[in-house]
């Protein structure tokens, strides 16, 4: 039984996820941009908003590591468990 299965993303749905982002990091910036306030103002709020998509990428990176590890400790956990097994069945 083969239980490593590596999702591949079709290139349409990873089309349409750099699409929607480009559009609404586009559409936020001219929001931004025309806003009636005072320069400092705009650039406290563009600062804001790209220190939190930098934030949305480091946690999704970090979430998919930690997620990756867990999947190489189970593995390498069932590997020693299915070795010990074959090791007693082989004994008696």
């Amino acid at each position: 039984m083969n239980d490593t299965q590596i999702q591949q993303d079709s290139a349409a749905w990873k089309f349409f996820v750099v699409i929607s982002f480009v559009m609404s990091l586009g559409a936020t910036s001219l929001g931004i941009l025309i806003l009636p306030v005072e320069l400092w103002i705009k650039g406290y709020i563009a600062m804001g908003m790209y220190f939190t998509i930098s934030s949305c990428f480091i946690l999704a990176k970090t979430l998919r590591d930690a997620h990756e590890a867990d999947k190489l400790v189970n593995k390498i956990s069932d590997a020693r468990t299915k070795k010990m097994l074959k090791e007693f069945d082989v004994s008696s």
